[in-house]
C-alpha cells in the first residue's frame, strides 16, 4: 500500500507511534492529535493595477500549554490547511524539546510571492496582520519568518501590529531586521544549530568530520549556509549540492564561488563547471556514498521507495518533514542514523526565543553568546534524544532518535496539560 504522504496525517502518525511506545494516557493522546485552535481568514489586497484581490490565510494554534504559540508564516501558491496543521504540530514538539518556554504555531498565506510587487507584498503582508490581530501577541502568538518570507516582511507585520496596538510591539514578531531589534545571529541560527547537532552526532558515531564527505539536498538559505558553516567550522568536504532542478556531484568538492556563478548564469547549480563534476538529480543525491546527508529542501524527500538505497552513515534533516514515517523505519533497520528535524533545525526557533527576550528586555545581546546558547541548548536536545534512546534499548526496546525526541516532547506536553488540569 502506498505511503500516505499528506503532512499532517504524518504528522499523527509519529505521535501515535510515540504515544505507543511511551503508553501516553489517550485522553492527553486526544487533546494532542489535533490543533487547538485553527483560523482560516480571506485577505481582500489592493493590487498595484487597481483591482481587488482575495488571498486565503491561516493561522493554527496547535498547543500553548508550555507557552504562546511559536512559528513562521509561509507565502506559497500551493499552501494548504493540512500543510500548516503539520508544521504547527511539529512546533509543538520542536519547542518542547529544546525546552523552551512556548507552544508550537503555524501560518501561510496561499499565494505566489515571485508574481507579486514589493508594495503588493507590504499590502498582503499587512492585511494579514490585521486579520489576525487579535489572536497573536508576546503572550498569545508570536509569527515569525518561513518559506518564501523575509526579515523585511516581519518589519512590515510587526509596524501594523503596533500601528493596531498603539504601541512599539517588537516582542510580537521575530526574524525581524536588527534594525527594527531583531536578534544578532538569528538569520543562519537554523544552519547553525544543525552544525552543532552534526558535530555531536560525529563524535557519537566517530565520524572524523575534517574528512567527512557531505551530501546537502537544497540551496536555500538552510541549505546554503549548511554548505558554508560545514566547511568553515570542521572542514568537512561537500561533494554534492542540489537546488529544485536537480544537483552537481564532484568528488573533489565544491567550491562556493562557482556554485554561486553558475546560479546566477544558468539558474541552477546543474551549471557548475569543474573537471570531475557531474549533473544528478534530486533522487541521485540522496543515493550518493557520502558520510552525511543533509535534506535541506522540502518534505518527503526520503521515502519507502528509496529509504532503501540511502548510503549515507548519518542523515541530518535540516529540512521540516524530508523522511516519511515508512523510511523511518527502514533507515532505523539499516543502521542509519537519521536525526528528526524538529531536533536538527530547532535552531531557528531558539533563536527567535533569544530575540524574543531581548526584546521585552530590551537588551540585546552580541553575535558571540548568541551562538553560546544557541550550542548550549541544542546540543543538550541531542544529549537528551540519546540518553532516550538507550533508556528503552536497556530495557529492551530498540527505539528510533525520532521516537526518543518524540518521547521527550510529548511527555512534556502532557504533563504541562495535567498540571494545568486540562485532563
Amino acid at each position: 500500500m502506498a505511503e500516505e504522504l499528506n503532512p499532517f496525517k504524518i504528522a499523527q502518525e509519529q505521535l501515535d507511534k510515540a504515544a505507543s511506545i511511551m503508553k501516553l494516557d489517550r485522553q492527553a493522546l486526544a487533546i494532542l492529535r489535533e490543533p487547538r485552535r485553527t483560523l482560516i481568514v480571506n485577505l481582500p489586497v489592493r493590487m498595484d493595477n487597481g483591482t481587488v484581490r482575495t488571498f486565503t490565510g491561516f493561522r493554527v494554534q496547535y498547543n500553548d500549554a508550555r507557552g504562546p504559540a511559536k512559528g513562521g508564516i509561509r507565502f506559497h501558491p500551493e499552501e494548504t490547511l493540512d500543510t500548516v496543521k503539520a508544521l504547527s504540530a511539529w512546533m509543538t514538539w520542536k519547542c518542547s524539546l529544546a525546552d523552551i518556554p512556548f507552544g508550537g504555531g503555524k501560518g501561510g498565506i496561499i499565494c505566489d510571492p515571485k508574481k507579486l510587487s514589493q508594495s503588493e507584498t507590504e499590502r498582503l503582508s499587512r492585511a494579514y496582520i490585521r486579520a489576525i490581530a487579535e489572536f497573536i501577541g508576546p503572550d498569545k502568538d508570536i509569527p515569525a519568518p518561513d518559506v518564501y518570507t523575509t526579515p523585511q516582511i516581519m518589519a512590515w507585520m510587526m509596524d501594523e501590529y503596533s500601528t493596531i496596538k498603539g504601541s512599539n510591539q517588537f516582542a510580537t514578531i521575530t526574524g525581524k531586521p536588527v534594525e527594527v531589534w531583531g536578534s544578532k545571529g538569528r538569520m543562519d541560527s537554523t544552519a547553525k544549530g544543525g552544525m552543532f547537532v552534526m558535530r555531536e552526532a560525529a563524535k557519537a558515531m566517530k565520524i572524523n568530520l575534517k574528512t567527512a564527505h557531505i551530501a546537502v539536498q537544497g540551496f536555500g538559505n538552510a541549505g546554503m549556509y549548511a554548505y558554508t558553516l560545514s566547511k568553515s567550522m570542521f572542514g568537512s568536504k561537500v561533494v554534492a549540492i542540489s537546488d529544485s532542478q536537480g544537483g552537481i556531484y564532484d568528488p573533489d568538492g565544491l567550491d562556493l564561488e562557482k556554485l554561486e556563478d553558475a546560479k546566477k548564469r544558468t539558474g541552477s547549480v546543474q551549471g557548475y563547471r569543474s573537471k570531475n563534476a557531474k549533473k544528478v538529480t534530486n533522487d541521485e543525491l540522496l543515493e550518493l556514498n557520502v558520510d552525511i546527508l543533509i535534506p535541506a529542501a522540502i518534505e518527503n524527500q526520503i521515502r519507502k521507495d528509496n529509504a532503501d538505497r540511502i548510503k549515507a552513515k548519518l542523515v541530518l534533516e535540516l529540512a521540516n518533514g524530508p523522511v516519511t514515517p515508512d523510511a523511518t523505519s527502514v533507515l532505523f533497520e539499516k543502521g542509519i542514523v537519521d536525526l528528526p528535524d524538529f531536533l536538527v533545525n530547532s535552531g531557528g526557533v531558539i533563536g527567535s526565543y533569544f530575540e524574543w527576550v531581548q526584546n521585552i528586555n530590551q537588551y540585546y545581546w552580541p553575535t558571540d553568546r548568541f551562538y553560546a546558547e544557541l550550542d548550549k541548548i541544542i546540543s543538550k536536545s541531542f544529549s537528551d534524544t540519546m540518553a532516550m534512546q538507550k533508556s528503552y534499548k536497556d530495557k529492551g526496546v530498540k527505539i528510533s532518535p525520532r521516537n526518543a525526541a518524540y518521547i521527550i516532547a510529548v511527555d512534556r506536553v502532557a504533563k504541562a496539560m495535567k498540571a494545568r488540569g486540562w485532563y
